[in-house]
């Protein structure tokens, strides 16, 4: 069986995935803060030691990544209009996660159903849809790379406004907001790095791999 609606989902639910997966590293992966805690001078700048910083850290992310969390900040106070925009962000980190599974079982569904010769995917232009989908995403990342390669603060800011439109909590008061201390834009251009390497090596590892398998492919038609 070849379906072209199948195959084309096939693409988009990969797509989904490298983006959600890759996304999911820098909040899934606490260590990579933990890293940058000492790196980023982060004790010294804020005047409360590695642990305290350590500690509020994991409470916001318990209350953003595992279910019926209390939003805390450790030794860190917070006040309610900050509390708010931890609350908007866990509704995409929601998402991100459910875009995740659903994508990752799709995919999984798909791959079986080709392994058992129930399903052949539909080879547009006469390339892999997986072929197609990673060099797709690989073209926005190169986009999202200069843009914020040229004005990190600025991309940073638009971000916001298109994620969080109509709201301007995400605009903290150090003094009341004392958690984003600990939390300096050099953080967010780090995760930004790592999704964006993630990424590229998740495409570069695909579009190799499929065009390895395509060299074979012809060499073995022709012979």
């Amino acid at each position: 069986m070849k379906n072209k609606i199948f195959s084309v989902l096939f693409g988009v639910a990969l797509f989904i995935f490298i983006l959600s997966f890759s996304i999911g590293l820098p909040i899934y992966c606490r260590f990579f803060y933990y890293a940058q805690i000492n790196a980023l001078s982060l004790p010294e700048q804020t005047g409360f030691s590695f642990n305290q910083i350590k500690t509020a850290f994991d409470q916001m992310m318990n209350y953003l990544t595992l279910p019926n969390q209390p939003f805390a900040t450790g030794v860190f106070k917070f006040n309610e209009q900050g509390a708010s925009h931890f609350k908007d962000c866990k509704v995409l980190f929601d998402i991100n996660l459910i875009a995740l599974i659903c994508s990752s079982l799709f995919l999984i569904l798909t791959l079986i159903l080709v392994k058992a010769k129930k399903l052949n995917l539909y080879k547009p232009f006469n390339m892999s849809i997986s072929f197609i989908s990673a060099s797709a995403i690989l073209i926005v990342l190169l986009i999202v790379g200069v843009i914020i390669a040229i004005d990190f603060s600025s991309a940073f800011t638009v971000f916001h406004h298109l994620f969080f439109a109509g709201k301007d909590n995400w605009i903290f008061d150090p003094t009341q907001m004392e958690v984003i201390k600990i939390l300096p834009e050099q953080f967010f251009l780090n995760c930004a790095a790592l999704i964006g390497a993630s990424i590229l090596v998740l495409c570069l590892t695909i579009i190799i791999y499929q065009l390895i398998k395509r060299k074979k492919q012809l060499k073995l038609s022709k012979n």
